[in-house]
This record gives C-alpha cells, sequence and structure tokens, in this order.
C-alpha cells in the first residue's frame, strides 16, 4: 500500500474526548472515529489490527476443534424469560419491539440462543462434546461509554460455548479453551496473566479472566511470585498480614460518648486509637433480607464476595433511612451489639482482634473493649476484605502483590445454569435424559487491540507487536519527487511484497521530519529510509519501532534483513 492511496488520517492535537491512552493514539493514528457516544468506525488501519487478531484467534479456536456458526444478533425475549436473565440483567440489556409489538434483545452475549440451538439439534451422548462459536457484535447499553473502544456500546467479541455429557468431559472442552487462550494471547505478541475471576452476570461455578498486563489497567489482579497463585480483586483471597492482638486479656467492655464523631478517621482519632482495632459494621439489603458485614476498619469490604456468599441476586447498601430503622442510630453508629432480626458475618481477620471499637447503635456513641463471642455472636467468619499489597497467599502464605491489568478474555464453567432452565437435555449411554454441562469463552476483540497499545506505547505514539502491527514495515521515501529516490523506493517496496512482507510506502511530498513522526505515531514495526545516502552509497537505514535499534545494511542484503526480523518477532 501507498500511503498517498490509503486513508490514514493522523492528527497533531489529542482529542478532548480521550481520557486514555489507547482511546488518544486510536484517534490520532487515524485507526478510528467517533460516530456517538460508545459508537466507532473503525478505519483501514485499525481494521488491519482487527482482521489479524480475528484470524489469530480463528486459527486456534478450529485448531481446538470449535465449530464456527453465525447466530442473530436479534433475538426473542422469550429465550431470555426461559433464563429469567431479562430482569435480571438490568438496564444494560439493549431491548426493543418490533412492528408487532413482541419483544427482542440485541444480544449482549448468547447463551440464550446457543442453548436453544443446542437443544434442538443434540440428541444424544453420541453428539457430544461440541464447542460452536462466532465472530460476532454485541450491544450493552453502557451507563456511561467511555475509554474509547475498551467499554462501549456496540464491540464485536468471539463467543464459545461448549457442551458436554458430564463434569468430568466438561473439564476437558474447559481446559481445551484455556490453552487455546493462551496460544491467542502469545501469538497476539501480548504480556498477559490467567487470573481466577469472578463469573458476574454471566454465572457459574468457576472462571478465568486473561488480563493484559498494563500500568493503565482499570482491573487488578493479585498474584503470588512463589506459587504462581492469581485472581482478580473481585475472585482474590488472601489472609491479612496483620498479626492482631488476638492473644490480650478481656477487658471490660464500655460505652462512650463520641459526639459528632462518625467516619473511621474521626472515631479513632476522638479515641486515640487505630483504624485496625475499629471494626465497621456495613449493613445492606440482599433481596431485599437485611444483613450485617464487619471489616477492620483499616480494610474494604468486598461486596462481590458478600453477595456471592449469600447467593444473593441483589445486593444494595442500606439508605440511611434503613440504616436508622435496623440499627437505631444514624450512620456512621451501627454495630453489631444488640443488632437484631439479621445475620451478621464477619471478615477472617476480625477474629484476630480482642478489645476492639464498634458502634453503639446510639447516636453519638461507641463501644470500646468489645469482644465477639463475650458480647455479640458472628453467625460466620468468612473472606469478606478486599485484598491488598502484602497480604499473605492463602496457597502457600507468601506475601502477595498487586498488578494493573486489562481484561481481554474470559473462561466460563457454566455447568447446568442454562441447560436446567432451558431443558437442554439429551439421552445418555445409560438410556437417562441428562442436561447438558456447559461453558463459555469470549475474548473482546477491541479489547485486545487497546489493551495492545497499553502496554506498547511511549511519547511517540503506538508500539505495535509484530503479530497485529497493521504492516510490518514502513518505507520512508524522503524525497519521492527524486526520479533515483522514487524508483529504488518503489523497487524495494515490490520486492518486499513479492516475499509477503506487509509494507506501506510513504509516498507523500512532506517533510522528512513530519513522515518519521507519522511513522512512529501508527507504530510500524521496522522503518527503512531510502533518501541521498541510499542512493549514493547503497546503505539503507533501519529503524526498529520497539527498541529504537537503528542500523544500515547493504542493498544486497536488505530482503534477507528484514524477513528475519520479521520471523524472529512473529509468535508461532
Amino acid at each position: 500500500m501507498k500511503w498517498s492511496k490509503a486513508l490514514i488520517p493522523t492528527l497533531k492535537e489529542v482529542p478532548a474526548e480521550a481520557d486514555i491512552i489507547s482511546h488518544k493514539l486510536m484517534l490520532k493514528a487515524g485507526l478510528i472515529r467517533k460516530v456517538a457516544s460508545g459508537l466507532y468506525n473503525f478505519l483501514p488501519l485499525g481494521f488491519k489490527v482487527y482482521y489479524k487478531i480475528e484470524n489469530i484467534i480463528r486459527e486456534e479456536m478450529d485448531k481446538a476443534g470449535a465449530l464456527e456458526i453465525l447466530m442473530p444478533i436479534l433475538s426473542p425475549a422469550e429465550l431470555w424469560y426461559e433464563t429469567g436473565r431479562w430482569g435480571l440483567y438490568g438496564k444494560e440489556l439493549m431491548r426493543l419491539k418490533d412492528r408487532a409489538n413482541r419483544d427482542f434483545v440485541l444480544g449482549p452475549t448468547h447463551e440464550e440462543v446457543v442453548t436453544d440451538l443446542a437443544r434442538t439439534e443434540i440428541k444424544s451422548y453420541r453428539d457430544m462434546p461440541k464447542n460452536f462459536y462466532q465472530i460476532r457484535n454485541k450491544f450493552r447499553d453502557e451507563i456511561r461509554p467511555r475509554f474509547g473502544v475498551m467499554r462501549s456500546r456496540e464491540f464485536v467479541m468471539k463467543d464459545a460455548y461448549s457442551f458436554d455429557r458430564n463434569e468430568f468431559c466438561s473439564e476437558e472442552s474447559y481446559k481445551n479453551m484455556f490453552e487455546a487462550y493462551n496460544k491467542i494471547f502469545n501469538r497476539c505478541g501480548l504480556n498477559f496473566r490467567a487470573v481466577e475471576a469472578d463469573s458476574g452476570n454471566i454465572g457459574g461455578s468457576f472462571s478465568h479472566e486473561f488480563m493484559v498486563i498494563a500500568a493503565s489497567g482499570e482491573d487488578t489482579l493479585i498474584s503470588c511470585s512463589a506459587c504462581g497463585y492469581a485472581a482478580d480483586k473481585e475472585k482474590a483471597e488472601s489472609i491479612s498480614a496483620s498479626s492482631g492482638n488476638e492473644k490480650e486479656d478481656l477487658k471490660t467492655l464500655e460505652k462512650i460518648h463520641t459526639p459528632g464523631q462518625h467516619t473511621v478517621e474521626q472515631v479513632v482519632a476522638f479515641l486515640k486509637t487505630t483504624p485496625a482495632q475499629l471494626v465497621k459494621t456495613l449493613l445492606y439489603m440482599a433481596d431485599g433480607k437485611p444483613v450485617a458485614a464487619l471489616v477492620k476498619g483499616d480494610d474494604e469490604l468486598h461486596e462481590i464476595k458478600l453477595q456471592r456468599f449469600l447467593g444473593a441476586d441483589e445486593l444494595v447498601m442500606m439508605t440511611a433511612e434503613q440504616v436508622e430503622t435496623y440499627s437505631k442510630a444514624p450512620v456512621g453508629f451501627a454495630g453489631p451489639l444488640g443488632l437484631s432480626g439479621m445475620k451478621i458475618f464477619a471478615d477472617n481477620a476480625v477474629a484476630k482482634l480482642r478489645n476492639f471499637v464498634i458502634g453503639a447503635n446510639e447516636k453519638d456513641m461507641h463501644y470500646i473493649n468489645a469482644n465477639f463471642d463475650r458480647d455479640f455472636k458472628i453467625n460466620k467468619f468468612i473472606d469478606l476484605r478486599v485484598p491488598g499489597e502484602g497480604d499473605l497467599c492463602v496457597k502457600c502464605g507468601a506475601a502477595l502483590s498487586s498488578l494493573k491489568g486489562i481484561v481481554v478474555g474470559h473462561t466460563y464453567k457454566l455447568g447446568t445454569k442454562y441447560s436446567k432452565t432451558m431443558k437442554a437435555e439429551f439421552l445418555d449411554e445409560d438410556g437417562k435424559r441428562k442436561l447438558m454441562v456447559m461453558g463459555c469463552y469470549g475474548i473482546g476483540l477491541a479489547r485486545v487491540i487497546a489493551a495492545a497499545i497499553e502496554q506498547g506505547n511511549d511519547e511517540n505514539g503506538i508500539i505495535w507487536p509484530m503479530a497485529i502491527a497493521p504492516y510490518h514495515v514502513i518505507i520512508t521515501a524522503l524525497n519521492y519527487k527524486d526520479e533515483k529516490i522514487k524508483a529504488l523506493s518503489d523497487s524495494i517496496y515490490e520486492e518486499l511484497k513479492t516475499q509477503g512482507v506487509e509494507v506501506i510506502l510513504d509516498d507523500r511530498d512532506m517533510s522528512a521530519g513530519f513522515k518519521f513522526k507519522d511513522a512512529e505515531l501508527i507504530g510500524i514495526p521496522v522503518r527503512i529510509t531510502i533518501g541521498n545516502k541510499a542512493v549514493n552509497e547503497g546503505l539503507f537505514e533501519i529503524k526498529l519501532r520497539k527498541t529504537g535499534e537503528e542500523f544500515a545494511v547493504k542493498r544486497e542484503e536488505l530482503s534477507n534483513k528484514v524477513t528475519e526480523i520479521i520471523l524472529k518477532e512473529q509468535v508461532k
């Protein structure tokens, strides 16, 4: 491709709408353009990257034995009623009516549709295992689309769904997809980790997220370098590194007047103690029923962990009015002693405490020297904390560390969640009808592009991995109007193309500095500069975008050197 024939509308200024580096660079480098909030056109350069990722995914899915299909974006509400997700999915689900006033959904995911397909076409254990996949547009009505293509309202996803006769076979299908995902992201040239994750709205018993490591990532993964344990922040379990004071003798419970002191910081300053010696009592409504959760003052409650433990479809913090109704005190003074009509759960770290501070369920009052068992009962100690840097690993006891990352793929063990509600059954070898055991597996293609940029960039622009770069090589002709430079540039351009190298020739009538800046911005891995030095001395300057390394090669060595660089950087 010659630049003059392409559409690469690079920008000098960062668009005001962009707030993360990938969004800024995708706009500046002419990869995308905004249509409306959360909706983007992919321009030719961006689509070339997208197409390469799609091909890698398709190749690895086919190698893994998955069968490509194409399901409709639009699905009838009846299928969503069957699973109960018509009401549970929330406002992100894009609902619409046809001319006959029938309800439909613009699919954010396709569990309902594919399960309907399976229950119709899979009759016997002999028909399994089966794994269907598609690469398809999805829709989610995000309350606040942001970060460019990272969180948009329309996006392309590769989603796959496995169907097996039992849990053992389903585990094998899951492992097969897990390995395929590792191959996909390795081939894309990404630095990533597979971590245990929460299943969210998709459901199921177990899942992994594939997270691209990037300092700008909106997700946090907790990992142990000693044993390899890794999980996202929603799923991670940890042991508090705090030793507690559990061997301390019990002191007499006292009620203390704490006028106007209702935050952790205010209370511990007033009582001359530490947040680690205060226990917060947080009140929630779980599917309409009250529940209390206790964590140390220096810890954060992880609501997803509490919701998952309770098995609640909805968990919301009590309003100020509800807090006063159940605790008989304003917000900031609730405590477990005398709290009635609800179960009380405490984080495991609370079990290490003695003689701690709690709210007294009375305005402007707190207790000091409170102790569980003697003063109040806990229904159960469970892991409720948000894990943090320095906590200890639940597997081996070593110190944990945290990293920022971007989720680009997710694998789920669904079990019989959907096959049960939709009666997706088959006839087993023993002649009995049984439920299919399912798994599902998703990759967000645009998120892979954005994550690659978040991971690979510098002050000059994008640094693409070779495998997904829009072109392998850019030939920068310094003065394309010069007949000798033009002839030499065209000759090398054609030669590289015949060798299968994806090359773009910058033939524009622009200054050298302008061309160099654009080449850096769009991130092509290898740059060949052709000017008077190449014409007069037969030496061609090569610069590698990733390392900044520059060197010169002779004309007869050029093609072989370029292909050598490309092959070295490609991950098979």
